[in-house]
């Protein structure tokens, strides 16, 4: 499975403090049956400033660190970008390539307002969009929002975006209002990726296999399997998108 959303380097945002957690993190993954993770520290949300080279320096350290160890594991650098009009400037994405999903300048993982939806969304989506950015819309089951009105996403997706839930919200381990927001993302056949968002060894680990098997059992394996390996590989590859 490839996992592209997580939060694994230390000491970068609110993921791990300790380079031991990430490696802890690491093994939590690799026995879940995780090949590849993207990591993608959290930017341009007005705590966290971008430095690309400090992200792929960590990078590099965790994969030795992995051969050191002997886990079948590789990291790969991305970053979950929060959503605002800065991104309408489109010196913004061209100065930097960690921005996207491997340095690939196609793919681009959007981080939404919890609480809101900003009004510039589907403005920032087609801009992206006639760049030829796609734009992968993380956890939206957990926006307030959305939670009301889950016909939302409909539009984006409609306009090209990749839409990721997280393995968590699947299991029912956040609430029931997100759960229930999800299960309708997924009977109404809007979900393309699921990931892990993983924080921590603990509270969030890098587990994906639980929630495949509650889609597996809903949807088919083979629907399961695109939202791990298959729609996640065309990410990290930087391939044109194909449901």
């Amino acid at each position: 499975m490839i996992d592209i959303h997580t939060h694994i380097l230390p000491m970068i945002d609110d993921g791990p403090t300790l380079i031991q957690e990430s490696l802890e993190m690491c093994r939590i993954a690799v026995n879940d049956g995780i090949k590849k993770i993207i990591a993608t520290p959290h930017v341009q949300n007005g705590m966290d400033d971008l430095d690309e080279n400090k992200v792929l320096e960590k990078i590099r350290m965790l994969n030795q660190l992995l051969k050191q160890e002997g886990l079948d594991l590789v990291i790969f650098p991305g970053a979950e970008v929060h959503l605002n009009d800065r991104l309408l400037d489109t010196d913004i994405l061209r100065e930097s390539s960690i921005l996207t999903i491997n340095e690939g300048k196609k793919y681009i993982l959007l981080e939404f307002p919890f609480q809101s939806v900003p009004p510039e969304t589907e403005q920032i989506i087609f801009k992206l969009k006639s760049m030829g950015f796609t734009p992968i819309l993380p956890h939206l089951e957990r926006n307030y929002r959305i939670q009301r009105n889950p016909n939302m996403v409909v539009r984006y997706v409609e306009m090209g975006a990749i839409l990721q839930v997280t393995a968590q919200s699947i299991v029912g381990d956040f609430d029931a209002v997100p759960l229930k927001c999800v299960l309708w993302m997924l009977i109404n056949n809007l979900v393309h990726v699921i990931a892990s968002d993983a924080h921590s060894p603990i509270a969030r680990p890098p587990i994906l296999s639980k929630a495949v098997k509650v889609v597996s059992e809903m949807l088919g394996e083979e629907a399961a399997k695109k939202m791990v390996f298959d729609h996640p590989r065309m990410i990290l590859e930087g391939l044109p998108f194909s449901t």
